[in-house]
């Protein structure tokens, strides 16, 4: 009862803040990145009544509320303030100026900092939401509360207007990226896992850091790559009867199998040699489906939280795919795929049949993998393995040792752009 009374009292204060400096009001934009944990809004661009040569970011304060018509958003995460931590002049994008229009407010962001986010995980599914912002400059008696501009690096770089269907009914949205060089490069699909099915294909990028497969660090070991991402209307292990893990087939493969044939067929510079799949969760047991099924399309495959159980799959499935290869990453602790009845088994039986070219990135936990937030002491959940894909910093194989291309350690994605079948 206190925390609604508690919650109703902030609703109030924000209402009122925002009528009380509703004239005059500006317009502002927002900027939108994927981190490991996922997206959040890092920096806002203020519209100014007349150009600028400094920004005096500690005069400003933010609000945001956080709301939606679908997804149920906690109540400790509708309300909230936005810390500024730097300011700088700059154009309408957000780029740097020595003098400008704009004053770019940079904002802290951390993974535990709910109130920064424009998603929310709700009902099994990740959703867009309402982020409402009112920015003040307490000097001034200034306010903006107008968005009128989203900026998502990264993900602005991809075509999100796909959509597919196949003789069978299944219709599927997704998004795609084209290095724009007539020279032939390779696919890499990316399968999302269970929480961003739907028909807005921005959410496997944004959810977690899918996109960063058309950064530019990984675009460079690829000399330039396609990067398709299919997304599912429900879940990838939908067996049109319940959930499947290998036990059934599910309602999807085939469909998407025919979505790459045709991505392929409409990009005749995509290097067949040099088609790679991967996924996390329910997209790793869609990887992993789909080399069972076409053992010999993939040059390679970089599945992490497998959700395929060992159980269901048999000794005549594993000799089919004994020749591709495949990098697997895992956390110890993952408890919804959990490693004993998934990947350690699967991965043990393709080294007792002398798979020559599998690999196996086994951690203990997820951490935070850019010191800023705590480091090896901050765990993410354990199902988060994919984080270590995104970023391209697994290196390690099963054992321990090093993975080795050519005599020289390797990352994941640089072991991946030397396959080719």
């Amino acid at each position: 009862m206190r925390k609604n009374v508690l919650l109703l009292f902030i609703i109030a204060l924000f209402i009122s803040l925002n009528g009380a400096f509703a004239q005059p009001s500006g317009e502002y934009g927002v900027v939108i990145e994927g981190y490991d944990w996922g997206p959040a809004v890092s920096k806002v661009i203020l519209s100014l009544e007349e150009p600028a040569t400094s920004v005096d970011w500690s005069n400003y304060k933010i609000m945001v509320q956080r709301s939606s018509d679908s997804a149920t958003i906690p109540a400790g995460q509708v309300l909230g303030s936005r810390t500024v931590i730097a300011g700088y002049v700059s154009d309408t994008e957000g780029n740097r100026l020595e003098e400008g229009n704009h004053a770019t407010l940079v904002l802290y962001v951390a993974p535990n900092h709910s109130i920064g986010s424009p998603i929310q995980y709700s009902g099994g599914s990740n959703n867009w939401i309402n982020y409402d912002m009112t920015i003040r400059n307490e000097t001034r008696g200034l306010v903006w509360n107008q968005e009128v501009n989203r900026i998502m690096p990264i993900i602005d770089r991809f075509d999100l207007s796909g959509r597919f269907s196949n003789d069978n009914g299944i219709t599927m949205s997704y998004a795609s990226y084209d290095p724009q060089t007539e020279e032939e490069s390779p696919l890499i699909i990316w399968l999302h896992g269970g929480g961003e099915g739907g028909v807005d294909p921005s959410i496997p990028l944004v959810a977690n850091k899918a996109a960063n497969y058309a950064s530019d660090e990984i675009q460079a070991l690829f000399g330039g790559a396609h990067v398709l991402v299919p997304q599912s209307p429900t879940r990838w292990m939908d067996s049109g009867q319940g959930s499947t893990s290998g036990q059934a087939d599910d309602i999807y493969f085939e469909a998407v199998k025919a979505l790459i044939d045709e991505y392929i067929a409409e990009h005749p510079n995509v290097d067949p040699d040099r088609i790679y799949v991967g996924g996390c969760s329910n997209g790793a047991y869609l990887t992993f489906k789909l080399l069972i099924e076409y053992p010999d399309y993939f040059a390679a495959a970089y599945p992490s939280a497998l959700a395929y159980r060992n159980a269901n799959l048999t000794d005549t499935q594993v000799e089919r795919i004994r020749e591709i290869p495949i990098w697997f990453i895992h956390s110890r602790d993952d408890g919804t795929t959990e490693p004993d009845q998934t990947v350690v088994p699967v991965y043990n039986r393709l080294m007792e049949v002398g798979a020559p070219n599998v690999h196996f990135s086994y951690y203990d936990n997820v951490v935070d993998i850019t010191g800023f937030f705590g480091g090896d002491g901050y765990h993410y959940p354990g199902h988060w393995s994919w984080i270590y894909s995104h970023a391209n910093v697994a290196t390690r194989n099963y054992d321990g040792s090093l993975v080795m291309v050519d005599g020289r350690p390797v990352t994941i994605m640089e072991w991946m752009a030397a396959q080719t079948n």
